[in-house]
């Protein structure tokens, strides 16, 4: 029997405001987080920001549209956009913020491997 295919929403509109660590942005799930890999995606709008706080699992944002910057343990802010990912291993504090907004999809979980090019900063 074949099943037709489901679609999904991860528009703004069915994410959920979030305002831990000084935060302020939507955050839109895309997986179950009782899983072993975590999936969402983030709606940073103008002047919006993910405040400061460490990794639960190794993670990765991969910025869809927009650009800003993210910032690691260092508290260094590197500017990010389009087509770019930020990866943060396990414990690691950071923080991601933009001026113009931005939209990315976050990875997370235990043994999160990296398979892009990497960029030099």
């Amino acid at each position: 029997m074949l099943v037709a295919v489901q679609l999904h929403s991860f528009s703004r509109d069915a994410g959920r405001r979030i305002d831990a660590h000084s935060s302020d942005f939507v955050l839109t799930p895309l997986t179950d987080p009782e899983g072993t890999a975590w999936a969402a995606c983030v709606h940073l709008g103008p002047g919006e920001s993910i405040g400061e706080h460490p990794a639960v699992g190794g993670q990765l944002l991969c910025v869809v549209t927009g650009e800003g910057w993210v910032s690691g343990d260092d508290g260094v802010r590197v500017p990010i956009r389009a087509m770019q990912a930020a990866h943060w291993a396990t414990g690691e504090r950071h923080a991601t913020g933009t001026d113009a907004g931005l939209v990315a999809i976050v990875l997370e979980g235990d043994g999160l491997a990296v398979a892009a090019p990497r960029l030099s900063v």
